[in-house]
């Protein structure tokens, strides 16, 4: 019994040892475990990180040369946008350089303010930088002596070129305002109408007058006699378009019909590009209810031929004249020279949108 009794405790303390091995040798192989455990994130973390890096490199690369892909794209756009505004302009510009206008200021009514609107119209243009000639073909010689050249001074007129007495040229006279040149008349031409009855195609007398000089000025300017003879007739067929002030009166319709059948004539005939580049509304009054009523039966009449400028009735555009200056020399801040300076403004941008719808 006592023998078995010292197996026992022999084997219980064998038992035990091993359980302590066995608990030492999980403890090792746990704190081995945990060491690897615990070393192996931050490895793996280093190798990410190091990756990480090395893709962010790439991509910061590919990035930067995208960018500068781009910026060149880019500039590459920016120079094409810019050569073809270059490009643009330069055939605005060529556009612009290339019209050539012929004016005819016309009505048959009297006192409508033909002359007046030709000299102011035209020393505007001059003022704007265009070269602009002023041919005056009324026997009444107005337009001459309103800027500054007394008709009874005056030896050689229109009159002489019309009768082939003398080159054009020499009758070509400069005037106050810079790039503003005047043909001027006087009242011999009043027997122009008479001479030029057996004359071969009389019609065309002054488009072949004025064909020297047509490329040399930027505007030519023609201010008809106050009535549809054969000078006026002339200076239809001479021009590329008409003029038409109507004065804001009763009367300002009175004839007018007559007037547009003559151009209608003369297109169909003898000038096919003759165009009416506008009516222009002269001598209103804003006081006068009549004068509203008027401009409003025109635009009703003829809509958007009619210009948005209204040239009012002016006491410093009527004394102008008088001291042979047009009015934006004469007095250059009051209604009427503001008036002509918009009105030209317009006939100059009608010109180019009629250029351009020609093109």
């Amino acid at each position: 019994m006592v023998f078995r009794r010292i197996i026992n405790i022999f084997r219980s303390k064998k038992k035990e040892e091993k359980a302590i091995n066995k608990e030492g040798i999980a403890d090792i192989e746990r704190e081995k475990l945990e060491g690897d455990i615990e070393n192996r994130p931050v490895e793996e973390v280093n190798k990410y990180e190091e990756e990480r890096i090395e893709e962010v490199g790439i991509i910061a690369k590919e990035k930067e040369i995208r960018l500068e892909g781009e910026e060149e794209k880019e500039i590459i756009i920016e120079e094409g946008k810019e050569k073809k505004e270059e490009e643009d302009y330069t055939k605005i510009y060529k556009e612009e350089e290339e019209i050539k206008r012929v004016i005819a200021i016309a009505n048959q009514k009297g006192g409508v303010g033909k002359s007046t609107t030709a000299i102011n119209m035209s020393a505007s243009m001059a003022n704007m930088g265009k070269k602009v000639i002023l041919i005056d073909i009324d026997p009444q010689a107005n337009t001459t002596s309103g800027l500054g050249i007394s008709k009874y001074e005056v030896n050689s007129s229109i009159y002489d070129a019309i009768i082939e007495k003398v080159d054009i040229n020499e009758l070509i006279k400069e005037t106050k305002i810079d790039g503003l040149f005047i043909i001027p008349s006087n009242i011999h031409l009043a027997g122009a109408e008479v001479e030029m009855t057996n004359m071969m195609m009389r019609e065309q007398k002054l488009r072949r007058i004025i064909e020297p000089i047509r490329e040399k000025y930027d505007f030519i300017i023609i201010d008809c006699p106050p009535a549809l003879g054969i000078l006026t007739i002339n200076a239809l067929v001479a021009a590329d378009e008409i003029l038409i002030p109507i004065q804001c009166e009763y009367y300002a319709l009175e004839g007018l019909g007559q007037l547009l059948r003559t151009i209608e004539l003369v297109k169909n005939n003898l000038n096919k590009n003759l165009k009416i580049c506008g009516f222009v509304m002269t001598m209103y009054d804003s006081r006068l209810k009549l004068s509203n009523e008027v401009v409003e039966e025109v635009r009703r009449h003829f809509g958007d031929k009619v210009y948005k400028t209204i040239i009012p009735r002016n006491v410093r555009v009527s004394e102008a004249p008088s001291y042979g200056l047009p009015i934006n020399l004469y007095n250059p801040d009051c209604k009427g020279a503001i008036a002509y300076e918009n009105f030209t403004k317009e006939v100059i941008n009608y010109g180019k949108k009629r250029f351009g719808e020609r093109t």
